[in-house]
């Protein structure tokens, strides 16, 4: 049985687009089920963030439960710049 796509989120092209701009790789793995959708990397550091369209917005069941279980740190943004902020934040603790 063939899994339908995974719906993208509208702003995350720009996200991974501003993001490998200022020099990050950015690994895309949205299609995967009950995970983040991407994982961001630079000096041998690594961030794995979830894409909402706006402060409002959900999590799926899935994502909630992917939250939940991750012993690390996913961090849930909706632009360019909180991406940036939270990897600033992330690397001056």
């Amino acid at each position: 049985m063939l899994r339908r796509a995974a719906k993208v989120d509208v702003n995350q092209p720009e996200i991974v687009a501003g993001l490998r701009k200022v020099g990050f790789s950015v690994l895309i793995i949205s299609q995967l089920k009950n995970c983040c959708d991407i994982v961001v990397g630079k000096d041998g550091r690594n961030w794995l963030l979830e894409i909402k369209p706006n402060a409002k917005a959900k999590l799926t069941e899935g994502e909630v439960k992917f939250h939940e279980n991750w012993k690390g740190t996913v961090y849930i943004v909706t632009s360019v710049e909180e991406a940036l902020e939270v990897i600033k934040n992330d690397l001056n603790k």
